[in-house]
């Protein structure tokens, strides 16, 4: 795990998982925690009963599942749901998505980190990056399947690293939106394309039009970083 989402984590931790929202025990679920260079289990507050899930075994991972997209634990069992670093690898992540939102309590929240850039890396395999809008369609997505959740924010990281992390956080249901008053883009100051259901509209927007996009590839071209192949 690279150390920019191993920081964000704790972010997410020291502004979510409090000891004035949840109970001493209560219980959060690492998907794919194998320890591959560090662990969120290591900046999990230790009032929580941290439980850690992968599809192999290995340090770190206290259940192995026997599939991926099937987790063995009854509905609504989970306080907290983290996933760092996975979805990338999910061949299909949308079922992923809604297993994990099928575990997690109607008051739960869960934490997804997922590059938006970096290098191909495949573990086993690598098909997917995350942009701004990649966590609101996950949201319609679970809409579409008769859920009622809510995106508090979501946000590109900008600090140094391969990866640009994508991250959001999803409450599985609107209903318990003023339990969680708080954002990690409260603190964090190093984003673009930030959303908070608190307030309208991104912060520190970028987004380049198809006119732009058209310009810059003329530039390239007539500044010889780009070559036009004929075929």
């Amino acid at each position: 795990m690279h150390q920019s989402a191993m920081n964000t984590a704790k972010l997410f931790f020291d502004i979510y998982a409090t000891e004035q929202n949840f109970p001493k025990g209560a219980k959060v679920l690492d998907v794919g925690s194998q320890d591959v260079n560090g662990s969120l289990k290591e900046v999990c507050p230790k009032f929580l009963a941290y439980l850690g899930v992968d599809f192999v075994s290995g340090k770190g991972v206290d259940v192995v599942l026997q599939d991926p997209y099937k987790m063995p634990f009854e509905d609504e069992h989970f306080d907290i749901i983290v996933c760092s670093s996975v979805f990338e690898h999910s061949q299909m992540f949308w079922l992923l998505y809604l297993e994990i939102m099928r575990i997690l309590k109607r008051q739960g929240v869960f934490y997804l980190n997922v590059p938006s850039t970096g290098e191909f890396h495949r573990y086993p395999v690598d098909c997917w990056r995350f942009y701004p809008d990649s966590a609101n369609a996950l949201i319609e997505w679970a809409k579409r399947n008769h859920l009622n959740p809510v995106l508090l924010e979501s946000f590109i990281c900008t600090q140094d690293s391969v990866f640009s992390d994508s991250v959001a956080v999803f409450l599985k249901d609107t209903t318990y939106l003023s339990k969680y008053p708080k954002r990690i883009l409260d603190v964090k100051k190093d984003f673009i394309n930030g959303l908070d259901s608190r307030v309208v509209g991104f912060r520190n927007h970028t987004a380049a039009t198809q006119d732009i996009l058209k310009l810059q590839v003329i530039q390239q071209i007539a500044s010889g970083q780009m070559k036009v192949s004929a075929f």
